[in-house]
């Protein structure tokens, strides 16, 4: 019989707060096109709508800045517990929007709470997953993102029917509710192992450990003890070095895995997967289609439906090629659309309007830019969508993975503020160039991956020192990592009784023995 509460539905209960994120997404670009919102915030247009877009991107740039502080302090789950109170507090500022000034502030709280979950999460996940399905796990996060775009557009798009400023109100109110549920739903969930093991509370660490990992919580069962013994052995190491977490941050030897995780944190938004997502409304008009509302939501549905096959295979298939292979497509679809925008386009004839060039009386040109949307946003669904929360998270060690984490998901955030910004003065004033620009923006991040992003699958959190300082170009060493079995060879060992393992329950670290190697603080 499988327990109600496993890694799995852990993960994805946490991944709610990824949900919030995609709330946000779509709870913008359903409204861009209603008549009810343009009327009541004086139909704003250019830097101005790019501000309010850019808003939650900038709390969120502030939120992830403050997630290693929290997430190290009061835990990977608190943290979560104070991004849904700030998510509650945004969405009524929303709500309750007088002016485009109080709409911008509660866009900034909401954005406290996504940049701080948006790096907290992934790091929850990963911390808690066997190391077989941590890419199915962490993907949980993404898929998360696309149901709440997809759940929050179509309460969107069912309120535009409604002739009251209700259209845009409403659907931000409820937003509350999701949240709500997040902060109390927590309290009956585990702290992350590894966080617990760092603030040498050791017993509650192998108890957690043994929850996740055995179906009667065996605290003897030979794999929970191998990993402890794994997880224990990393911290005396890294107590070891008695270096500081932030001096070793930007040290030599972690450089190179700050600067990866930051790229491909960066890369995710500046694919052009951004531009479809909020703005995705102005696109289409430009392209010609009548009904972009419901267009839109054909999107969001491929981007929801898209991301499954790579929660089901990622840890197959492996993060590298995975990403390699979704960058030039994302690159091709969209060099595409910004050629049949070029070729068949034209100056917009009406004034202030979002858009300064559209396609008029090109039915075939109009139905091929939005299959090229489309197949864009399916090519992210399945890989840098997903990939881009999972790897910043394993790739760094315990000492530093909150205060790396943080710094790769600003750079998330800080391209999202700026592209959020940037994206609607462009439209107007480069108009199909600014498809160009995002495909080569592809281009770069799959010559970026191809030289310099090993493969993680199947590998421990612990092992990534492994993986980082093998010596070999990081392109030709690990083009195709298999299981080493490393974990499975330590409780084989401790199961036959080759491998000493003590413990003691006074709050230090335990003293364990394998393969007569001592260990201890």
């Amino acid at each position: 019989m499988v327990r109600l509460l496993n890694v799995y539905t852990i993960s994805a209960f946490a991944a709610l707060g990824g949900a919030l994120f995609g709330f946000d997404i779509s709870s913008m670009s359903g409204v861009l096109g209603t008549d009810q919102y343009k009327n009541y915030f004086g139909n704003p247009l250019g830097t101005r709508q790019g501000g309010i877009t850019s808003a939650m991107a900038g709390g969120s740039l502030l939120g992830a800045l403050s997630s290693s502080y929290l997430g190290d302090k009061f835990s990977r789950k608190v943290s979560i517990q104070i991004g849904a109170v700030l998510w509650i507090i945004g969405s009524i500022l929303q709500s309750c929007a007088q002016n485009v000034a109080m709409l911008v502030i509660g866009r900034v709280v909401s954005g406290l709470c996504v940049g701080l979950t948006s790096s907290v999460v992934p790091i929850y996940q990963s911390e808690i997953a066997p190391r077989k399905i941590r890419g199915r796990v962490v993907s949980l996060q993404q898929f998360a993102i696309t149901w709440g775009i997809l759940i929050q557009y179509f309460i969107q798009y069912g309120f535009s029917f409604v002739n009251s400023q209700a259209a845009f109100r409403a659907p931000w109110a409820l937003q509350i509710f999701p949240a709500l549920i997040l902060f109390v739903g927590l309290f009956w969930f585990p702290r992350s192992p590894r966080w617990l093991a760092s603030k040498d509370r050791w017993d509650e660490a192998l108890n957690v450990l043994a929850f996740l990992r055995t179906p009667d919580s065996d605290i003897n069962h030979p794999l929970v003890l191998a990993e402890y013994k794994e997880i224990e052995d990393q911290i005396r190491f890294e107590r070891e070095e008695e270096s500081s977490s932030f001096r070793e941050l930007f040290s030599k030897r972690m450089r190179k895995r700050v600067i990866l995780g930051c790229a491909i944190q960066m890369w995710s938004q500046l694919c052009g997967i951004n531009a479809l997502m909020y703005y995705i409304v102005y696109i289409l008009e430009s392209a010609g289609v009548s009904n972009t509302l419901l267009a839109s939501s054909i999107q969001y549905i491929v981007n929801m439906v898209m991301t499954i096959p790579s929660i089901l295979w990622t840890d197959s298939w492996g993060r590298r090629p995975t990403l390699l292979i979704g960058a030039i497509t994302m690159g091709f679809w969209l060099f595409i659309a910004g050629g049949l925008l070029r070729h068949y386009g034209t100056e917009n004839p009406k004034p202030n309007q979002s858009y300064t060039w559209v396609i008029i009386g090109h039915d075939s040109a109009t139905r091929a830019i939005q299959a090229c949307a489309y197949l864009t946003v399916a090519s992210f669904a399945i890989s840098w969508g997903p990939i881009s929360w999972m790897y910043p998270p394993e790739i760094m060690p315990l000492r530093i993975r909150a205060k790396a984490v943080s710094l790769a998901t600003a750079t998330n955030w800080a391209s999202n503020f700026a592209l959020g910004l940037a994206v609607p003065p462009l439209l107007r004033a480069i108009q199909w160039r600014l498809f160009f620009i995002f495909a080569s923006f592809n281009i770069i991040a799959f010559l970026h991956v191809w030289f310099l992003a090993p493969e993680t699958k199947q590998r421990t959190l612990e092992e990534m020192d492994e993986v980082f300082e093998h010596g070999d170009p990081l392109w030709k060493t690990f083009t195709g990592v298999k299981d080493t079995g490393r974990l499975d060879i330590m409780a084989r060992a401790i199961e036959l009784g080759n491998s000493k393992f003590r413990r003691r329950t006074s709050g230090d670290i335990y003293d364990n023995d394998f393969e007569g190697s001592g260990a201890s603080s």
